[in-house]
């Protein structure tokens, strides 16, 4: 069987089979970001976005559950197709992991590893501008957990991608990308400053390039790093942890989607981050 089969069953088994297990632990928030100084490909301007997010993240006996939903709204440099208003995209990342170390009942933890993982999951997006992306991504690989207070995972990801390209001039609107690796570092760590309770929390990906893009052009490799400082407020305010959270964040993105030599594939934006837990 292919490998991109095999990530495709790992997908599907894991999605399938993780609701099935009671939680054993569970967060879910609604956040809120904002930034001027995001960009877009082949567009020169800096592009304000306002971003609302649904997250939940769950244990269950044999492993965790992670879902996002970005809702991200342009600003008028980033017009939707046909208008002077801005586009408007949806951004969906499900991840799961199947903690071996609990399947087999036995401890696979050597140094600062605690656990090691099998990660399975996929991405999809849309959006309503010229370009309509309409991106679909599946990835499988191994994650090693790191025993650090909160978490730190790394994985080493097989991705597959495809994707589509509205414009007239395209020479492949709709096109499957080559096979790469991809290698995440996620975390999310808490800690005290000045008595102050905080937390640092992120991601950063580094994708191999993906073969040619919608116009023949080599794709080059892409790193995206996303994070944030964030404030326990409602616990400073009301004595109630992990209820509201403020703070800063900042987005590192180069080559966007394997795009170079252009402009509006480089990003470097801060942004001030909401984030209201129930």
């Amino acid at each position: 069987m292919k490998l991109h089969k095999l990530a495709t069953l790992a997908a599907m088994t894991f999605t399938v089979s993780a609701p099935l297990q009671a939680a054993t632990w569970s967060d879910t928030f609604i956040g809120y970001r904002y930034g001027s100084e995001f960009t877009e490909p082949n567009n020169a301007r800096d592009v304000s976005k306002n971003i609302v997010q649904l997250t939940h993240a769950s244990g269950y006996s044999l492993g965790q559950n992670y879902f996002n939903l970005d809702v991200l709204k342009s600003g008028s440099e980033d017009p939707a197709n046909g208008s002077s208003d801005g586009a408007t995209e949806f951004y969906l990342a499900y991840r799961h992991q199947l903690h071996l170390g609990k399947l087999f009942d036995t401890d696979l933890g050597f140094g600062p590893v605690k656990e090691v993982a099998l990660t399975a999951g996929f991405d999809l997006n849309t959006k309503n501008s010229a370009f309509a992306p309409r991106k679909r991504f599946l990835a499988v690989g191994p994650t090693l957990k790191f025993d650090v207070p909160g978490f730190l995972d790394l994985s080493l990801y097989y991705a597959r991608e495809s994707n589509h390209c509205g414009l007239a001039f395209c020479t492949h609107q709709d096109l499957s990308f080559d096979p790469y690796y991809q290698i995440n570092l996620a975390w999310g760590l808490p800690f005290e400053a000045v008595g102050l309770p905080m937390k640092f929390q992120g991601f950063t990906n580094y994708n191999g390039a993906k073969g040619k893009d919608y116009f023949n052009n080599e794709t080059k490799p892409e790193h995206l790093l996303r994070a944030s400082l964030m404030l326990d407020v409602g616990q400073l305010a009301f004595n109630k942890k992990n209820i509201f959270w403020l703070g800063v964040g900042y987005e590192y993105w180069r080559n966007k989607y394997g795009n170079h030599g252009k402009p509006g594939v480089d990003t470097d934006a801060p942004t001030l981050n909401m984030e209201w837990h129930f």
